[in-house]
């Protein structure tokens, strides 16, 4: 009797996840996998909030997550140059890349606990090794999608189909994380641990031919003329992305900024409403709120792009940073509480939409036979994009109207950068046929 209501909810994820040829495709198995490692995550995520952020007084705590970024910016700054070209050398083991990132989440979650209730340094390592394994499983699931699709869904709706699966599954994992931290700062550990190792086995039991990749290429994300100048983001001399024009440059220049605007935001709100919390709300409550907030405007994003399918990606991408660099303009000048959650639901929507987009654009202009690797190439640098955001979040004081008018100032620099550019493409056409 007890366990019907799950074998219920269990069958209906699964007809959620198996619909339109997803299930036949392997792209289900996928969307199931993702939701895995999002529950996965978050569980890591309350433990170690738990210890380094919450649990010292604050100017502690910035010094501890301030140590945290630096150790991890230093190895995404050789990850960026080198998962790319390391995934296009190994096409035929993706499967065990990503049960490799999984197990490795496993292990380290079981290492942590140990050590994260004492908050010591030797912390930072295995969660350091616990980001990498995350961002490594990132890419790879980027590259992968595109082998999955069934002939009925498109790219950017599969996309966003594997998003939104995630995003409910952090809702999920998100109280349960909570309920075992009341048990002790190391259970959310053990549970990402049973978590990871659950994710090892489903990503070994993904159809065979994502380990294919037959007629696929290398691809560096250069401009036409940088190639003629012999610049090159990646090895001189290298195959490049020659056809794609100013569309992915300019959504991949618009995205960085969106990205560095949700890294400002983790961070930076963090501490700012640990210090200010919002009205009638202690600080781990005010925090949760935006958090919230946040994840209502991803869902909503995701949700949107799933419908707009790739109807004008540039003219939304440039409708979206736009519509972000007013309301972080707002906010500096009207700072308060309800604008803190106006700007974290608007970053939110813009972050999903921009994404969606982009894929659109990579999945339009970039050859077939490159598309995967640009695909693994683009998830590096936005993820680099939103580390920067987040350690320029952490050395800013903590005035809100500061932190505002920062966020203004480098989304006017995207603007300014990717806006007009977009929207000259966009009168152009797409110079390329679209590969549905």
């Amino acid at each position: 009797m007890l366990r019907a209501p799950f074998r219920c909810a269990a069958r209906g994820v699964r007809r959620a996840t198996h619909a339109h040829g997803a299930g036949e495709s392997g792209l289900g198995k996928l969307i199931e996998l993702h939701a895995v490692n999002s529950a996965g995550d978050v569980l890591i995520t309350i433990a170690l909030a738990s210890t380094v952020f919450f649990s010292v007084p604050t100017d502690q705590a910035r010094g501890r997550v301030a140590l945290y970024l630096a150790v991890t910016m230093a190895p995404f700054v050789f990850l960026a140059p080198v998962i790319g070209p390391l995934l296009d050398r190994v096409p035929h083991g993706r499967r065990a890349a990503m049960a490799s990132a999984m197990l490795a989440r496993a292990l380290l979650a079981l290492m942590m606990s140990g050590a994260v209730a004492s908050g010591g340094l030797e912390l930072y390592p295995a969660a350091l090794g616990v980001l990498v394994a995350s961002k490594a499983y990132g890419v790879v699931r980027s590259a992968v999608v595109p082998r999955l699709l069934p002939p009925r869904i498109a790219l950017v709706k599969a996309n966003s189909r594997v998003t939104l699966g995630g995003l409910l599954a952090t809702g999920l994992a998100a109280p349960l994380g909570g309920a075992l931290h009341q048990l002790g700062p190391q259970w959310p550990l053990y549970g990402a641990c049973v978590v990871f190792a659950f994710g090892t086995y489903l990503s070994l039991s993904l159809p065979h031919k994502v380990d294919s990749a037959k007629g696929e290429a290398r691809a560096r994300l250069a401009a036409p003329e940088s190639r003629r100048r012999g610049r090159w983001w990646g090895r001189a001399g290298a195959p490049g992305l020659r056809t794609v024009g100013a569309s992915v440059l300019h959504g991949l220049q618009a995205n960085g900024a969106l990205r560095m605007l949700s890294g400002f935001l983790t961070f930076f709100l963090a501490f700012l409403l640990r210090v200010h919390p919002l009205g009638g709300l202690s600080p781990a409550f005010s925090l949760g709120f935006v958090a919230v907030a946040a994840g209502a405007g991803n869902a909503l994003g995701t949700a949107m792009a799933a419908l707009l399918r790739s109807r004008g990606p540039e003219k939304t991408i440039a409708l979206v940073l736009s519509v972000t660099l007013g309301t972080t303009i707002v906010a500096a000048v009207l700072f308060g509480a309800f604008m803190v959650v106006v700007v974290a639901a608007v970053a939110g929507i813009s972050q999903a939409l921009g994404k969606q987009s982009l894929d659109s654009l990579i999945q339009r202009d970039v050859p077939e036979e490159v598309r995967t690797s640009a695909f693994a190439r683009s998830e590096t640098l936005l993820q680099m994009c939103w580390v920067v955001g987040g350690a320029i979040g952490i050395l800013l004081p903590l005035n809100g109207v500061v932190g505002m008018s920062v966020a203004a100032a480098f989304l006017a620099l995207g603007a300014a950068t990717a806006v007009r550019g977009l929207l000259a493409a966009a009168r152009r056409g797409s110079p390329h046929p679209r590969v549905a």
